[in-house]
């Protein structure tokens, strides 16, 4: 299937000098996916809600300082193919173009309908994703907005401050909203002491309540219904006791739509620009080699995800890198931070060598104690 079908040539586009105050009032009204930035017709790169919510973002900040690259897609591109752009450039909309130029936009939701009848095959508890971030409610709104912005996240359940129980929701939409109708309220006059009370306010004042949720065990296809119907990109997992088990997105399912079957380990990796000298090679066979240790663990997917902060060191940028497996043996993680793509997957990679590991150790402990007692029961 391509992705002719499902191309829009409906989408929202804006000069590479907008304000940023004008594309927060555009993502309010219109609720887009993304933004194009377009100069004379040509695509320059895409804005997301994850660009407009850094807490000291500027109104008069131009487009072209917020704008990230993403994928040009040709019209008769496989939709697989296409799931995998998106997922790796970590971008919800991405331009389609022939020889005379930009025709159009691709975006997540028409891949996910365009495939919905073939997503109850897959339970939601085979793709969410497990480690997920939380906040309480009387966090300050300025600790949620760098929890967004360090964990490259759009969405923070929150929990109750003294017992732990899910109360609510709080996602970029929610931010932006609020940051939106006080701008519209303020006027033009400077803002700075309104700013930083903002940032101060709960995140119980900001939340949405009560909180979209699914089982681990319903299927894909009900959980992206369930996202289109409450117009949400993503919904809370818990468990049998109602507590939060993870999370699952829209960016999830089409992730897990781009899974290969090959024999080699599937391995995807987001904000791949940021990789510089290393390989994706390189990085596939350090993580066949920490899952190695555990030879009763079978690896079935690998999600790399890179995150550029503003910190420089000498030039090179601070990264944040993840790396999530989904194994035989459930979800297993690691999180590093560094100067340089290599050395914050170096210590991403380290964290998740004594996962496993520790799995492993875990695992051989309860066999052997399950032995133990046999033994004892023989006697």
């Amino acid at each position: 299937m391509d992705i002719s079908t499902i191309a829009t040539d409906e989408f929202v586009e804006v000069d590479p000098s907008e304000r940023a105050s004008k594309i927060r009032s555009i993502f309010e009204r219109d609720r887009p996916r993304g933004v194009l930035v377009t100069e004379e017709g040509s695509f320059r790169g895409v804005i997301g809600q994850q660009q407009l919510i850094r807490s000291h973002l500027e109104d008069t900040t131009q487009a072209h300082a917020l704008m990230r690259s993403a994928p040009t897609l040709a019209a008769d591109a496989d939709v697989r193919d296409v799931a995998r752009l998106l997922v790796e450039g970590d971008v919800k909309i991405a331009p389609v173009e022939d020889d005379g130029g930009l025709i159009g936009i691709v975006s997540i939701d028409a891949i996910l309908e365009a495939v919905l009848p073939n997503l109850s095959a897959i339970d939601v508890e085979d793709i969410y994703t497990g480690a997920v971030t939380t906040v309480d409610d009387q966090a300050h709104l300025g600790r949620a907005i760098n929890l967004f912005r360090e964990e490259g996240i759009s969405r923070l359940p929150v929990t109750d401050a003294d017992d732990g129980g899910l109360v609510g929701i709080l996602t970029t939409v929610d931010i932006l909203d609020f940051v939106t109708r006080r701008e519209h309220r303020q006027g033009k006059q400077d803002r700075r002491g309104d700013i930083d009370r903002m940032l101060d306010l709960p995140v119980y004042d900001l939340m949405s309540s009560p909180v979209e949720q699914i089982s681990g065990d319903a299927t894909v296809q009900d959980a992206v219904e369930q996202m289109f119907q409450a117009g949400f990109s993503g919904l809370v997992v818990t468990d049998a006791g109602g507590q939060v088990a993870g999370i699952i997105t829209k960016t999830d399912v089409l992730r897990a739509l781009s899974y290969t079957e090959d024999t080699q380990m599937d391995v995807q990796i987001t904000n791949i620009a940021l990789l510089e000298t290393l390989q994706r090679s390189a990085i596939t066979e350090a993580i066949r080699d920490v899952a190695s240790k555990y030879q009763e663990m079978d690896v079935l997917h690998a999600h790399v995800r890179f995150h550029e902060h503003k910190e420089k060191l000498r030039g090179t940028p601070l990264i944040l890198c993840k790396i999530r497996l989904r194994t035989s043996h459930g979800q297993m993680a690691g999180t590093g931070e560094g100067y340089g793509a290599e050395h914050a997957f170096r210590l991403a990679l380290d964290t998740l060598e004594r996962n496993v590991l520790e799995t492993k150790g875990v695992i051989a402990d309860e066999r052997y104690e399950g032995e133990l007692i046999r033994k004892l029961e023989q006697v």
